[in-house]
């Protein structure tokens, strides 16, 4: 993605995974390195890798933000071992990532369409085993961000309510591939707040300027819980 960018293998419970890591500038990393970020792409069979722009825009965001950007190529697709696991898998390999680079101190999780559905799973297994309580000894799980996510295809997780804060969800007005209404079902349950968009589809065009900068206002929110 740019200089500060550096390819890297890891080990996933089906093979080694292609990941890309974005580094922040190194002033702006000293000055206030917030964690790792982990962002997962959209879905491998529809031509998801974690180049996809909305993955970008989403590391873009993160980096401005003094995060450590880890991105990485679910199993089957761009050089990554393994076949597509219907997200079972994929789960797993995002927490084996997530334990191989930052098994303590800050993290925040990050989902684009199928990616969404993948980390809101990781999040409830981050959860349940206690690295989303400030303080404990694996660290916090503080910022989760899940865009376009795939809650027709998919059986997306409940964020617990003690993260719920911590969440921003945005979707498109007219997004044809997951529509509004589904999300906003999945989210009424819960009294999760959605970020709409107005006007715009499922990949966000025209519009990731404004999809960034919605990310970047909630990494650097205060959060009161």
């Amino acid at each position: 993605m740019n200089k500060l960018s550096e390819s890297m293998i890891l080990q996933g419970q089906a093979g080694a995974l292609a990941c890309l890591v974005d580094y922040p500038d190194p002033q702006l990393l000293s000055q206030q390195h917030s964690g790792w970020a982990f962002i997962c792409h959209p879905h491998p069979l529809f031509g998801g890798t974690m180049d996809n722009k909305v993955v970008q825009t989403l590391a873009r965001a993160y980096v401005g933000c003094g995060w450590r950007v880890l991105r990485f190529n679910f199993r089957g697709v761009g050089g990554s071992e393994g076949v597509h696991d219907g997200g079972v898998g994929e789960a797993a390999d995002l927490l084996s990532i997530i334990n191989q680079i930052a098994p303590k101190g800050p993290i925040s999780i990050a989902g684009f369409s199928f990616g969404a559905f993948v980390a809101s799973h990781a999040v409830e297994k981050l959860h349940a085993q206690g690295r989303s309580k400030a303080g404990e000894e694996l660290g916090e799980l503080r910022k989760i961000i899940l865009v376009g996510t795939a809650t027709t295809r998919f059986d997306v997780r409940p964020i617990p309510a003690e993260l719920q804060n911590h969440t921003l969800v945005i979707h498109g007005e007219q997004d044809d591939t997951v529509p509004l209404s589904s999300v906003m079902q999945w989210a009424e349950p819960q009294v999760l707040p959605v970020t709409v968009i107005p006007a715009v589809g499922h990949f966000f065009h025209g519009q990731l300027p404004l999809l960034k900068s919605l990310v970047i206002r909630h990494l650097t929110a205060q959060i009161q819980n």
